[in-house]
């Protein structure tokens, strides 16, 4: 067997996938450093935005700060209410007939007495004349009886009449006496017939939409009456507390005071009236923990509407002397390891410290520190988020 013979050498330049670039390394080692000098130059601009470098505070943080002082927290109580009339009442014709016209106007208010609408009164007119026609006869009837018992009065002494006689006309004349009180009653029902078909207004109030129409024959016993008359001056609100907070609501109406109440309308924004705390209900309702309490209003442009839905805050008491931060000072969180409530507290070179505060009641914004601070002090309100322990602050109108 022959042995194959070697190829000779081929003379062709190398594929270029196989060429050697030596300056392709330096090109590449000039763009990562390009790229990492324009990272740190970035994350060095975003830190010294926040007051802040790599190693330390890079010039002061802006702020908004605010001054502690001392003054007087009022305690409110928040609620759901609902606005009450004190009297509400349907107006029913108590007698029945043609309702002959109406004399209110839908949506004025009346007063006690005053005219509302009249029932046809002929009928019972008549049967007042009637009533009275018959009281005329039988008083003439127990008048006459009257004089025959004086008669036989005088005859029995003489022995002319009988005992028996003399008793029955006693009893004669009590039967008219006991008719003709008979007749006096009727005449009165009469009369009140007469006055119920003249219908007047039982409270001071405003009217409702008309529920029947003049022409209509109306009874007793119709269920939706002529209209509803509701009385808007003065106005209440019932409204429920939590039971935890009734001891204080009663202490402080045990004391004499009296109990300072707002309302505001659905979304709370807006004070819709100020009145006085009423009374507490005798019960707690054991479903919801709660107890019921009635507020009083004048409501004297009658802003306050029956059924409105309204946001109750009840004053129980007002703390005096009591210092004060507003509430967007209260930092959360755990400053130098301990947890809690802290705020920033500006010295006179405008440097913050962590300060642990105890808070107590809110209210309108402001916070009590029972612990903590003092008044006069400076405490960081807004821009907290950016600080730490010592850094440097400014604020509007600080200086530089």
């Amino acid at each position: 067997m022959t042995e194959p013979q070697a190829l000779p050498p081929s003379s062709d330049p190398p594929p270029p996938s196989r060429r050697r670039r030596p300056w392709l390394w330096p090109v590449v080692v000039v763009l990562l450093l390009a790229l990492i000098l324009v990272a740190v130059h970035r994350w060095r601009g975003g830190a010294a935005r926040f007051g802040r470098g790599p190693l330390g505070p890079k010039g002061p943080v802006p702020v908004e700060v605010a001054t502690v002082r001392r003054g007087d927290v009022p305690i409110w109580i928040p609620a759901l209410g609902t606005i009450t009339p004190f009297a509400t009442v349907t107006v029913h014709p108590q007698v029945s007939g043609e309702l002959e016209r109406i004399g209110f106007a839908e949506g004025e208010t009346v007063h006690t007495g005053e005219f509302l609408a009249q029932v046809d009164p002929r009928p019972f007119e008549a049967a007042l004349a009637l009533a009275r026609a018959s009281l005329d006869r039988d008083a003439a009837l127990l008048a006459n009886a009257r004089r025959d018992l004086a008669r036989y009065r005088a005859l029995i002494t003489r022995n002319a009449v009988s005992r028996q006689q003399l008793d029955t006309q006693k009893a004669l004349v009590d039967q008219a006496i006991g008719t003709v009180e008979g007749d006096r009653a009727q005449v009165r029902t009469a009369e009140l017939n007469v006055n119920y078909a003249h219908i007047v207004a039982p409270i001071t109030g405003r009217v409702g939409l008309r529920q029947v129409d003049a022409g209509n024959y109306v009874t007793p016993g119709d269920a939706n009456g002529i209209v509803v008359i509701t009385q808007m001056r003065p106005i209440s609100a019932i409204f429920a507390i939590p039971e935890d907070d009734v001891d204080g609501v009663l202490e402080a109406m045990h004391g004499g005071r009296k109990l300072e109440v707002d309302v505001y309308d659905r979304s709370g924004d807006t004070r819709l009236a100020t009145g006085v705390l009423l009374t507490v209900d005798n019960q707690i309702d054991p479903a919801t923990g709660t107890v019921k309490l009635r507020a009083s209003f004048a409501n004297r442009h009658e802003r306050l509407f029956p059924n409105q839905f309204v946001n109750v805050r009840l004053l129980e008491k007002v703390l005096h002397g009591q210092v004060l931060i507003p509430d967007t000072a209260v930092q959360r969180g755990a400053p130098k390891g301990v947890p809690g409530t802290f705020v920033y507290v500006v010295d006179a070179h405008r440097r913050v410290s962590v300060r642990p505060i105890v808070l107590g009641p809110a209210s309108d914004h402001e916070v009590v520190a029972t612990q903590g601070l003092v008044p006069g002090m400076r405490v960081v309100t807004e821009g907290g988020d950016r600080l730490r322990d010592g850094a440097t602050v400014q604020w509007r109108g600080a200086g530089s």
